[in-house]
């Protein structure tokens, strides 16, 4: 269930019709995998100085397709849960522990590819805290999940920043793998990744759950729902975007900022970069701590406010149209959809042949920047569009719903 959501629950207590998935999530979970393929073995991951349309490609997916996978998991949630019909009582409890289970699933798989030492950083572990953490949330109502994202998007990144600074003052990045349970200290630093300094730390990270588990509790069939979706998506954009460019270029923040950017100035001519846009690429998961001026900047894994808010906007747009798409031009973008009902299976699948070609042929690819990026989305929709019409789910996600229905149906009786 990390990408994926159920179209029926094992035990259903009231005789409301069975409702039909949703093929525009699927279909923007696929485009949330399609990114990462950009931002993991990308042209410009392969080749930083590609430019061009390897730099426009990387600025459309870097950070947001994480961020459109984690308000996905936000709707997966709810649609688990019975979507704008919530389950109650004996149904609801088996979905929690569903829930549960699928997220230990996540949380071993997560420290196994870090592990196995997969060159990306990997979100599985972090997605299993984004579950437990949701469980208390969902029966509360979506305008009250929309105020506590609100809050949690401005608190959040502040808190964030104070804390690492009195901590360490340094930006760690990374997971958790199985050698950081070694020993008190390494478990120590590693739950303080997942929590606080990591890739993609619950306290920054956790708003874009929260909105989709509020998105996921109305009518997504409804064409207006869909409109305001839209809307409201491009409006958080703006603010989000424009608010950071305001608070750099006309309240003061580029001025303090002018030391750090002075000093990627060399490495910035050599990759033919302005040094703003370089400082934007260097995100590992959370603002660094030598200045409160970073709080001010919209880059890709920054977990800054304004991050948050265009990249929520961003994912929230992004849904709305493949929900309209998936309607009228469903079998057209069958194959985008397929990847997207099995997208656990693509995401660990891409991380291990990621290993063994960077391993392999690492340098080589350099002359052929693009070619990595063509092969893996190629493989990957024609896989998944051969798969899923005669097979069903993927094989990580059969792993997945088998696993937590055998297991919420043994706790949970009637």
């Amino acid at each position: 269930m990390l990408f994926t959501h159920d179209n029926a629950p094992t035990v259903r207590m009231t005789a409301a019709p069975a409702r039909t998935r949703l093929d525009g999530v699927d279909m923007a979970r696929g485009l949330a995998v399609l990114g990462m393929f950009v931002a993991h073995i990308g042209p410009a991951v392969i080749n930083p100085t590609a430019g061009g349309a390897a730099d426009f490609l990387a600025m459309l997916s870097n950070g947001h397709a994480s961020i459109l996978f984690a308000t996905l998991a936000g709707v997966s949630l709810a649609l688990l849960t019975g979507g704008d019909r919530l389950h109650q009582g004996l149904e609801l409890r088996r979905d929690r522990v569903r829930i549960g289970v699928r997220a230990v699933i996540l949380f071993v798989l997560g420290m196994a590819m870090t592990e196995l030492g997969v060159p990306m950083m990997v979100i599985l572990s972090f997605y299993a805290l984004y579950f437990l953490l949701a469980l208390p949330f969902l029966r509360v109502r979506p305008a009250v999940l929309l105020v506590v994202a609100a809050v949690w998007a401005v608190v959040g990144p502040v808190a964030s920043f104070f804390l690492r600074t009195a901590l360490s003052g340094e930006t760690a990045g990374g997971a958790l793998a199985f050698t950081d349970l070694t020993s008190l200290s390494t478990a120590g630093a590693g739950i303080q990744r997942l929590l606080l300094d990591g890739a993609y730390p619950v306290l920054t990270w956790m708003p874009f759950v929260f909105v989709g588990l509020a998105v996921g509790r109305l009518d997504l069939r409804s064409t207006a729902v869909r409109l305001r979706l839209l809307v409201s998506g491009v409006v958080l954009a703006v603010v989000g975007a424009g608010g950071s460019w305001l608070a750099l270029n006309v309240f003061g923040g580029m001025r303090a900022l002018q030391p750090v950017l002075e000093a990627l100035r060399p490495i910035a001519e050599q990759m033919g970069k302005d040094p703003l846009d370089v400082l934007q690429m260097t995100g590992f998961g959370t603002a660094p701590t030598t200045t409160p001026a970073f709080l001010l900047i919209n880059a890709p894994h920054s977990g800054t406010s304004f991050e948050i808010v265009a990249s929520t906007g961003a994912a929230l747009a992004v849904l709305a149209v493949c929900l309209f798409a998936g309607d009228h031009l469903g079998k057209l973008f069958a194959p985008l959809s397929a990847v997207g009902a099995l997208a656990l299976t693509v995401y660990v699948a891409q991380g291990v042949a990621l290993k063994i070609l960077m391993d392999s042929a690492g340098e080589a690819l350099m002359a052929q920047p693009w070619l990595p990026l063509l092969g893996f989305a190629l493989v990957s929709l024609v896989f998944c569009a051969l798969w899923r019409p005669f097979l069903g789910r993927g094989p990580l996600e059969r792993v997945m719903h088998w696993t937590s229905t055998k297991t919420s149906n043994a706790l949970v009786r009637a």
